[in-house]
């Protein structure tokens, strides 16, 4: 989802809430309860001999999805698209759109698939007043961030331009921190290009305010632009709360694939990411043929990882 800012950048926005004032334990002890309660622990824990040891042995403990991946499918059936997200063995979504649903309705849904919404991709309001609302509808929706979506739909070669988005995305941040909400700003490949000695998420990452932004890593994109996401991770240590994940073929093609199912070595990057900050990873197959086969697969790959 992505709009154009009076400065002529095409963004969108997303946030936070800390997860310390969720009660995490608590929350994924009844989320197993509630699962097995409808019939489908086993299914989510294959090969469990019992819930509290399969949480304990897994390394990615809850799975996480894009919504945007099944769009198709959630446009056409939303209660049994999100139940087949869940029986893929997916614990908590990203959102990028409401279609025309209100929040509790929302909510009400996860519930019963015993899934959490800890983050959405959303638009980035032309201005700083339009914040407030977009705070107050991640609050009741329960998410935790609101993440600002890096975009290839404009031309960005102006460091002019990135400056302006980093004081965005600080202010923004500011005003999140008052509401209860945390922002984070979502990569693209193009992020990536030059500007002399420097590059657009480079400027991004030296002007944001660390204590204040967080950065979603997409690890595709920053890979197909010749990035190494362990090398972001030691360069940024504690900026990257989140990411996403599909998986790349060979090159030169370097196609995107279900996690699992191509080169990239996500073992490497969770063992250097969980240290580093990151909480949160999220399947991201958008353009699978098969949307939801491709996250049950995923699912299957990252929780052996």
């Amino acid at each position: 989802m992505s709009d154009s800012t009076g400065d002529g950048l095409n963004e969108a926005w997303g946030e936070r809430l800390t997860d310390r004032s969720r009660g995490i334990a608590r929350r994924d002890a009844l989320r197993l309860l509630a699962v097995a309660a409808a019939g489908t622990l086993l299914p989510r824990l294959a090969g469990a001999g019992s819930a509290s040891t399969a949480v304990a042995s897994r390394r990615i403990e809850r799975v996480g999805l894009r919504l945007h991946t099944v769009r198709a499918a959630l446009r056409a059936d939303i209660p049994g698209t999100l139940a087949a997200v869940a029986d893929a063995g997916v614990h908590e979504v990203e959102f990028s759109e409401y279609l025309n649903k209100p929040a509790p309705w929302w909510r009400a849904l996860l519930r019963e698939h015993g899934l959490t919404a800890p983050a959405a991709h959303a638009v980035m309001p032309a201005t700083d007043a339009g914040w407030a609302p977009l705070f107050a509808h991640a609050r009741t929706m329960q998410h935790n961030w609101i993440v600002v979506p890096g975009t290839a739909t404009r031309a960005r070669n102006v460091a002019e331009r990135w400056k302006r988005l980093a004081a965005r995305l600080n202010q923004a941040a500011k005003l999140g921190a008052r509401a209860g909400i945390n922002v984070a700003y979502h990569n693209g490949e193009i992020d990536f290009s030059g500007l002399g000695s420097t590059s657009g998420y480079e400027i991004l990452m030296a002007e944001t305010d660390p204590s204040l932004v967080d950065f979603e890593l997409d690890i595709f994109s920053a890979m197909r632009a010749g990035q190494d996401p362990l090398v972001m991770l030691d360069r940024w240590r504690g900026r990257f709360t989140s990411c996403h994940l599909r998986d790349m073929g060979p090159a030169p093609a370097r196609r995107a694939m279900d996690v699992g199912a191509g080169t990239i070595d996500f073992a490497s990057i969770l063992e250097k990411g969980r240290p580093a900050g990151l909480r949160h990873w999220f399947i991201d197959t958008a353009d699978a043929a098969d949307p939801i086969a491709s996250v049950r697969a995923s699912a299957l790959a990252m929780t052996g990882l």
